[in-house]
C-alpha cells in the first residue's frame, strides 16, 4: 500500500466532535461513547448515521444469462487473475487516486471513466504502467462541481462499487473472483470467505501523535462507509487512509488518533473489539445497493 501521509491543509480524512460530544476513558479503558460524530473530510461537514443515503442505481443484480456465463466459462479456461481496486486518499493531495488491476486483461477503461463522470466526477489524469502483476490503470479524480478531491465516504464507496460493477460487466470472468459477484455478477464466487477467519485487525503506534490501523476482512457492499462510521462512533479521528479491494478481501490502512495523540493501549483494544464485532455481524441494508 502507498504510505499514508496526513495533510495539515485539510485534505486528509478527519473526524471532529460535535459541540455537545464528550468521550471519557475511565480506569483501564471503559469508554463512554459520544452521542454523535461529525465527519470532516477537509472541506465537508456531514453526519453519518446510516448507509441508506448510498444509492447506486447502476448497480443491479444481473441475471445469469447463458451467453454471459458461457463467455465467463470460456475466459476461465486460463487462470483468472485476482482483481484489485485501490482507493488512495494519500498519494495526491489534490485528487483521489483510483487504481485498477486485473492481470493483463483490462483495456483503456473508457466505460469506467464515463461511469465515474456520471457520479459527478472529473478524471483529471490517467496513466498505465506494467509490472509482474499485470497492467495497472490509475486515475486521479476530483469532484466536478468543486475541482477538489472526493471527501465524502459514501461517494468514495460509490466510486469503488462503480469500478467493480464495470469490471463485472465487461469481464464477467471476474465475477467468481469478487465478493460483489454474488450480487452483481453472472457467476458467484466459487469459494466463500469465512468472515471470522478472514478478519484481522492490528493497531500499532506510529509516533507520538497517531497510530496505524490495519484491517483485513471479507469484502461486502458498503464496507468503506461502515468502517468510517464504526471508527468515528468511538471518537477516533481518521487522518488518512487507503482502501484496497483484492478479490474477495478488503484490506484497509488508516492513520488514526484520539485528540491529536496516538491511541493508548486500552483505546486500541476498544477500537479493535468494536471493529471485530461489527465486521462479523453485517448489518448493511442490502436494498440500499
Amino acid at each position: 500500500m502507498v504510505a499514508a501521509m496526513a495533510s495539515a491543509s485539510g485534505s486528509a480524512l478527519r473526524f471532529t466532535d460535535a459541540p455537545s460530544s464528550r468521550a471519557i476513558i475511565r480506569d483501564v479503558g471503559a469508554f463512554c461513547l459520544a452521542p454523535r460524530r461529525t465527519v470532516t473530510f477537509g472541506f465537508v461537514d456531514k453526519s453519518i448515521t446510516s448507509f441508506n443515503g448510498l444509492r447506486l442505481s447502476g448497480l443491479k443484480p444481473r441475471a445469469s444469462n447463458a451467453t454471459a456465463v458461457e463467455n465467463a466459462n470460456a475466459a476461465d479456461s486460463d487462470k483468472v487473475p485476482t482483481p484489485v481496486v485501490i482507493i488512495d486518499q494519500d498519494s495526491d493531495p489534490d485528487a483521489t487516486v483510483v487504481e485498477v488491476t486485473f492481470g493483463d486483461r483490462l483495456g483503456a477503461l473508457l466505460d469506467t471513466m464515463n461511469a465515474l463522470k456520471n457520479l459527478g466526477l472529473n478524471v483529471v489524469k490517467a496513466n498505465v504502467y506494467l509490472d509482474s502483476s499485470g497492467k495497472h490503470n490509475k486515475f486521479a479524480i476530483t469532484k466536478a462541481d468543486s475541482g477538489r478531491k472526493v471527501e465524502d465516504p459514501e461517494l468514495l464507496e460509490a466510486i469503488r462499487l462503480t469500478v467493480i460493477n464495470n469490471m463485472l460487466e465487461f469481464h464477467p470472468e471476474s465475477s467468481s473472483q469478487l465478493a460483489m459477484g454474488a450480487a452483481f455478477g453472472v457467476l458467484p464466487p466459487t469459494e466463500l470467505v469465512d468472515v471470522d477467519i478472514a478478519t484481522h485487525i492490528s493497531i500499532e503506534d506510529d509516533g507520538q501523535d497517531r497510530s496505524l490501523l490495519y484491517i483485513e476482512t471479507a469484502d461486502r457492499p458498503g464496507l468503506l462507509v461502515e468502517l468510517v462510521k464504526i471508527i468515528s462512533d468511538i471518537s477516533v479521528a481518521v487522518e488518512s487512509g487507503e482502501f484496497d479491494t483484492e478479490g474477495l478481501l478488503a484490506k484497509v490502512k488508516f492513520h488514526v488518533s484520539y485528540r491529536n495523540k496516538a491511541l493508548i493501549k486500552p483505546l486500541q483494544q476498544v477500537l479493535a473489539n468494536s471493529l471485530r464485532y461489527f465486521l462479523r455481524r453485517p448489518s448493511t441494508d442490502e436494498s440500499s445497493f
